[in-house]
């Protein structure tokens, strides 16, 4: 009696115990928790120390009860490694969207799923670079089972690298348009900023990214033009580039403070900005190296270091990881006929390692044609034109002039004499050192390096770029920015200016079909620029008479004398028909054009997945074979090893 009393009791409380509650796609785990109130507690977890959040939950979204048992899971270990398997493609993205899954977002005791969205975007953009190495995508990142949509309340795991995680602190209504916080920006707050100002002023300005930093920040620029995202026929394009070494942080806020003046300015009517923006497309990249700037940041403004944030997160100077063009170029100095202009990248250089930095500014360089340039840098207080890789190696202090040594000394002149500083005869003072030389130097003159940026713009494309060094501190304090603003608003402003310099003009055929890659030749010097695809050209040249040339595959070559008065502040219109030269046999002609157009293209042809690995580690394709390459990487774990990710065959 007794026990049959014990059994109907043990019936009753099972009936009355809560059913275990599935919330939606838990059920797809193989069991539902029992509903209990999450408790949030701090992050532990090494490889998730850098999420936009601090606090998580425990068990996470795959029932993994403890931290330990998280950091022995090969869930785990694969965000760890992914870096390194997929050759830094698609990271840190995918690291933090599976430390979303892992170490779930935790606030008041509530857990925050990620969203849906940004899983299934980056899965399409990153699923090519797992089937690169024969990996299935991983189960825990499926985008329906571990993620929500917006209308839950879901957050974005990757915010952060988009600049969206910092909050600028709100500012009074009433402030005059023309404001401007001279402070140091953060990696956030830089791309708010950016983004506000070309909010403000979207008919002349946006805001785009030209590729990821080593870390996967977005390397913002700034354009402002009266056709905004487009080439305009005959309308040069003008760049600054900032914070090239992450230490040097006063180029990245000059270029943050030019753009919200070049905003205001326009709005309010000033006519220089308003002549400026509409005859000229203008683009600011703040930081190349957003990377390294963090890393500077964390020491504090004052602090006049040399080393510490000065490369990227991979250890590599960006001032020295270009294409050595310069050593090809005085190879070719010597032959006759020889041009110093667009030299292809050689293939060897692809064999070292390049950083996606350095290949973000490559491609850029490709789309857009580039007519003036300048890099803003620090430590001291001079401006710098190509060569920067001496003449001679064994020489590090060696006078090596480009064929437009005349066009760059004045376009170096047009930044220092503008800048009061640079400009002052007092030899007391930082830069004194160039004061007789008039604030400028040839750049191998003062020291010597090869794999500059400067000299690649002018070796490889149409572009003319100079180095500005805005000041002898790196890092300054920043009650010091309003007065290195005001030293430099003027020189930044005419040095753009003179991007009109010189002549211009379209080559086309007989039937006003525009004639792209056509070259442009100056008598005298050895140096071309190129057609766009619309068939205008912009060649900067200093006050004087020229025998101007254009010629193309396929046409004969036209001449004209041109004469540039020393008042000119426009670029004079010369315009070229080239009309068919009949005489040549065809077999000549295709030579002709197969000489001109190199048919590989190392930068476009790029496979990064295949840049350090060995041929045989190609997707365990190797004869006999059971397991891709990749599959050492978990031989540590023993039962638990990752069978998920070994793809279906």
């Amino acid at each position: 009696m007794v026990l049959r009393l014990l059994l109907l009791l043990g019936a009753l409380l099972r009936a009355t115990k809560p059913a275990p509650h599935c919330e939606t796609g838990q059920e797809t785990l193989g069991q539902c928790q029992t509903v209990r109130k999450a408790k949030c507690v701090d992050i532990a977890l090494s490889s998730c120390t850098d999420v936009a959040y601090t606090q998580m939950v425990y068990p996470n979204f795959l029932d993994q009860k403890s931290r330990e048992v998280i950091e022995y899971s090969s869930e785990y270990l694969l965000i760890s490694v992914l870096h390194n398997l997929l050759q830094g493609e698609c990271n840190p993205d995918l690291r933090l969207l599976g430390c979303s899954v892992l170490a779930p977002q935790c606030e008041k005791d509530k857990v925050i799923k990620p969203c849906r969205h940004v899983c299934e975007n980056l899965k399409k953009n990153c699923l090519p670079a797992f089937d690169a190495i024969d990996m299935a995508w991983p189960y825990f990142l499926d985008c329906d089972r571990f993620f929500a949509g917006e209308e839950e309340g879901c957050f974005d795991p990757l915010a952060k690298l988009r600049g969206e995680v910092d909050v600028e602190e709100d500012l009074p209504s009433n402030l005059p348009a023309t404001f401007i916080q001279f402070k140091h920006h953060s990696y956030s707050q830089m791309v708010s900023t950016l983004k506000k100002t070309a909010s403000k002023c979207s008919q002349i300005a946006t805001t785009y990214s030209i590729g990821r930093s080593f870390e996967g920040k977005d390397l913002f620029v700034i354009e402002f033009s009266t056709k905004p995202g487009h080439h305009e026929l005959l309308k040069p394009e003008f760049k600054y580039i900032g914070n090239m070494h992450g230490n040097e942080v006063v180029g990245k806020e000059l270029l943050i403070y030019l753009a919200q003046y070049l905003c205001s300015e326009y709005l309010l009517g000033n006519p220089r900005i308003q002549t400026l923006i509409n005859n000229t497309r203008i683009h600011l990249l703040p930081s190349l190296n957003p990377d390294g700037y963090e890393l500077a940041a964390e020491e504090g403004a004052g602090y006049n270091g040399w080393v510490i944030g000065r490369q990227t997160a991979q250890n590599l100077d960006l001032n020295r990881n270009f294409p050595d063009l310069t050593s090809e170029a005085y190879r070719r100095a010597g032959i006759r006929g020889a041009r110093l202009d667009h030299i292809p990248i050689p293939q060897s250089y692809w064999w070292g390692k390049v950083a996606p930095e350095t290949k973000a500014v490559m491609k850029w360089l490709r789309s857009i044609p580039f007519v003036l340039s300048a890099s803003l840098h620090g430590g001291e207080l001079v401006v710098t034109y190509p060569y920067d890789y001496s003449r001679h190696p064994m020489e590090e202090k060696m006078f090596s002039p480009t064929p437009d040594e005349k066009v760059f000394k004045m376009l170096a002149k047009a930044y220092a004499d503008a800048h009061p500083v640079i400009s002052d005869r007092s030899e007391l003072r930082c830069g004194g050192n160039f004061v007789k030389r008039g604030g400028i130097i040839n750049g191998a003159e003062w020291y010597s390096f090869t794999g500059g940026m400067a000299d690649f713009n002018y070796l490889h494309t149409n572009c003319f770029e100079i180095t500005v060094e805005v000041g002898c501190e790196k890092f300054p304090l920043e009650e010091e920015l309003f007065t290195i603003w005001h030293e430099n608003k003027g020189a930044l402003l005419n040095y753009m200016e003179m991007v009109h310099r010189g002549i211009k003009g379209i080559v086309s055929d007989k039937f006003g079909n525009p004639i792209k890659n056509a070259r442009i030749s100056v008598r005298g010097i050895q140096h071309d620029v190129t057609t766009a695809a619309d068939g205008d050209y912009w060649r900067l040249l200093p006050p004087g008479t020229y025998i101007i040339s254009a010629q193309a595959p396929g046409y004969s070559r036209v001449m004209k004398r041109v004469t540039i008065p020393a008042k000119m502040k426009q670029a004079g219109r010369v315009d070229f028909v080239l009309r068919p030269a009949e005489a040549w046999p065809n077999k000549l002609l295709r030579r002709s054009m197969e000489n001109t157009y190199d048919p590989y293209d190392p930068l476009e042809l790029f496979d990064p997945h295949a840049q350090h690995r060995q041929p045989e580690a190609r997707g365990g394709s190797s004869p006999g074979r059971e397991k891709p390459w990749w599959w050492s990487y978990f031989s540590s774990l023993d039962l638990h090893k990752p069978l998920w990710l070994l793809k279906q065959r």
